[in-house]
């Protein structure tokens, strides 16, 4: 038996969710993908799989093994796939989805510095607020601002997102700065519909709080929120990727910093089950390298 084509076929039944999409994945028979997952079965001397004539369900030790050779696998593959690499030009189509503005504002800029390193490497990049499926829309991959809740997905860290209370100086001069977050119940609020939950704002500081905070002006785009907020129409809470730049600028002013909440991440989602093209592999050490840790937005 070919043990690492056991491995590779019992990994992709569990992946796939039947020995028949496996076996179409592998280029087998599902007669020949059902028989090696049998001898790998008898060669470790243990049940991996429970089946029946509608459902395949991992047993305790298969799912132990799972894990771990899924992970080594996929570490292989890496490996192959880097070594392949070397000296190549990375080329083809890459789709990719993000959101409107930080795709706009941030991702868009970069993105243009890896096309011209790039030039045989295909972007298609729909900019949306809305969180479409990679496997239904045929993406390889999405950029998110905020934690992730897919935990079917890869994810990999691009840089690190805090969050800025901002207002107007003459906004400031003629209503006063807030120096409690209970100060801003006091104030006229301009509320980013895009937070999951925008009329709660979170405080960090030695009291960590929250606070029912609701807006005259509700926008569901950042960089409105950043022009009613330089009109001096209120105070925001804005993420720095678009905050930043307009406190450099003089346009904005930012308040109750030692009240920041806990920062967050901006990440690249990929297809857990899928093999990372090298091209993706070398747009996502890109963004990484561009995005550290201690990257200024306002820069």
């Amino acid at each position: 038996m070919d043990r690492l084509t056991a491995d590779r076929v019992f990994v992709q039944v569990v992946r796939q969710g039947s020995f028949a999409a496996a076996a179409l994945r592998m280029g087998v028979s599902a007669g020949q993908a059902s028989k090696l997952v049998s001898r790998l079965e008898s060669d470790l001397g243990v049940r991996l799989l429970n089946r029946t004539t509608r459902a395949l369900a991992l047993t305790a030790e298969g799912e132990t093994y799972f894990t771990r050779i899924a992970a080594i696998l996929d570490q292989l593959d890496d490996l192959d796939d880097s070594l392949r690499d070397t000296g190549r030009v990375p080329q083809g189509p890459l789709r990719l989805t993000a959101p409107l503005t930080f795709g706009t504002v941030q991702l868009m800029p970069a993105l243009a510095e890896f096309a011209r390193l790039h030039p045989a490497i295909l972007l298609d990049v729909t900019f949306t607020d809305s969180r479409l499926g990679l496997a239904e829309h045929g993406f390889d991959a999405a950029i998110r601002v905020g934690e992730p809740q897919d935990s079917a997905l890869k994810l990999h860290k691009l840089g690190v997102l805090r969050i800025q209370f901002v207002a107007s100086a003459d906004y400031l001069r003629a209503r006063g700065i807030p120096r409690r977050p209970e100060d801003l119940r006091d104030h006229d609020i301009i509320t980013d519909t895009n937070f999951p939950r925008p009329d709660e704002w979170l405080f960090g500081g030695d009291a960590p709080l929250s606070l029912e905070l609701r807006g005259r002006l509700r926008l569901s785009n950042a960089e409105a929120c950043v022009i009613a907020c330089a009109a001096g129409l209120g105070v925001a809470r804005l993420p720095d990727f678009i905050s930043a730049p307009a406190i450099r600028d003089g346009r904005l002013v930012e308040v109750l910093r030692r009240f920041q909440p806990a920062s967050s991440g901006i990440y690249a989602l990929t297809p857990a089950g899928r093999h990372m093209p090298s091209r993706l592999r070398r747009l996502i050490g890109f963004l990484q390298d561009r995005w550290g840790r201690d990257h200024d937005w306002a820069n």
